[in-house]
Formats: C-alpha cells, sequence, structure tokens
C-alpha cells in the first residue's frame, strides 16, 4: 500500500519540481527587460519633451503655409561674409558639425564608462560640454545679429513676415535653453565621476553617465529637425 501511495505521488512530486524550475527561468528571464528607475524617468521626460518640440515645429509649419507675406530666405538671412561675397548659411553648418561632433564625443565617454576608464570618460564628457558651450556661443552670436543688425524682434520683422521672429526665438530659444541645461549637466556629472562619486556611493556603476548620453542624443537629435524644417524649408 505504502508503495502504492509513493508510485501514485511521485508524478506529483515531479511536477511541483517541474513548475518550480518554470518559475525559476521566468524570475531569471524577466532581468532582460528591467529596466533601471533612472533611465526609465529620462525617457519619460524625453519622450514628453518630443511632443513639445514637435508642436512647435508644426506650429511653425501651419504659420509658415498659411501666412500671406512673404517668407524671409534663410539661405539669406543666416549668410555670413568673410571679407567677399556672403555665405549662405555657413554659421548654421558650422553650429551642426559641433552638435553632431559633440555626440560623439558623448557616445565614446559613455562607452569607456562602462569600461570603467574614469580619465577618458572625464575628458570626453569635458570635450562634449565645450562643444555644447561653443554651440551656444555661436547661437547668442548668432540672435544679437539678427537683432542688432537686422532689426527682428518677436513682433516685427523688416524682412517679411512677422511670424518670423517669433518662430525663430521660440524654437531655437527653447532648444538652446535645452543644450545650455545639458552643458551643466554634463559637466556635474564629469565632475562626479573625476572626483569618484559613483565609486563610493554607486558601487563603480557609471549608468549616470548614459542618462547624460540619452539627454545629450535626443538635444542633437532636435536640432537636425530644426536645421531641416527652419534653415532648409
Amino acid at each position: 500500500m505504502n508503495e502504492e501511495a509513493m508510485t501514485a505521488t511521485a508524478p506529483n512530486a515531479s511536477m511541483r519540481i517541474g513548475l518550480e524550475g518554470v518559475a525559476s527561468d521566468l524570475s531569471a528571464d524577466k532581468q532582460t527587460f528591467h529596466v533601471p528607475w533612472g533611465k526609465a524617468m529620462m525617457w519619460i521626460f524625453l519622450v514628453s519633451d518630443t511632443f513639445i518640440f514637435s508642436c512647435f515645429l508644426l506650429g511653425y509649419m501651419k504659420v509658415r503655409m498659411t501666412t500671406t507675406v512673404n517668407w524671409p530666405v534663410p539661405s539669406e538671412v543666416f549668410a555670413l561674409s568673410f571679407g567677399g561675397e556672403p555665405i549662405p548659411l555657413i554659421l548654421i553648418a558650422i553650429m551642426t558639425f559641433v552638435l553632431i561632433t559633440s555626440s560623439g564625443t558623448m557616445a565614446l565617454a559613455v562607452n569607456y564608462g562602462y569600461r570603467g576608464d574614469k580619465t577618458k570618460t572625464v575628458l570626453l564628457m569635458a570635450a562634449t560640454a565645450l562643444l555644447g558651450a561653443a554651440f551656444v556661443g555661436m547661437q547668442v552670436f548668432e540672435w544679437s545679429k539678427l537683432i542688432l543688425d537686422e532689426g527682428v524682434r518677436p513682433w516685427i520683422n523688416p524682412m517679411g513676415a512677422p511670424q518670423f521672429g517669433s518662430v525663430f526665438f521660440m524654437i531655437t530659444g527653447f532648444h538652446g535653453l535645452h543644450v545650455t541645461a545639458g552643458v551643466i549637466y554634463l559637466s556635474v556629472v564629469a565632475y562626479r565621476v573625476g572626483t569618484g562619486y559613483y565609486d563610493r556611493h554607486r558601487g563603480g556603476n557609471y549608468e549616470m553617465v548614459e542618462i547624460a548620453g540619452l539627454y545629450w542624443h535626443f538635444v542633437d537629435l532636435v536640432w537636425v529637425f530644426i536645421f531641416a524644417f527652419f534653415y532648409l524649408w
């Protein structure tokens, strides 16, 4: 009788072991989809920011297509002369090159951060921040030229449609604020990497470098759309 009971219960015991094995596998597999809290929050912020920039660009396109006054030609408005004929969009091209280059240095900083190479991570993040600061400096020059030399204001534009000034200062100004915030953000993270803050408080985890990189790549990507829609159209 005991043998029969043992034989009858053997499959059930085997099944319990099998189910426990499946549960263990599922518990292990869920780590594949694990996203750190800081990274998830950054993605949520970037998605919300995407909607804001999208609304700005859609509003610009609506104004551009419906205005009855001639829209200024960007290649003429943003041309610079270096002792000869004006070169169309030369400053904007340099700004775009600087920002795209900074995206490359940021990607390298993330790579070396996960390798644990603090020196190269700090240097590359510092280079990224300097390139971002250079971009903001060129944008200040661009604004001062339009305001002081061309007389463009958010409410008036001597070169054509008055909406030109409002959408230009709104879109480029909002993006410039993002770049400025990014420069400060990168500088703080680079400083903490250099001083060993993440070694002491996060066990050598340089995840914050990647999170800062997500923000910076987003800022660079937004500029590509601004460059295409505002300066090339």
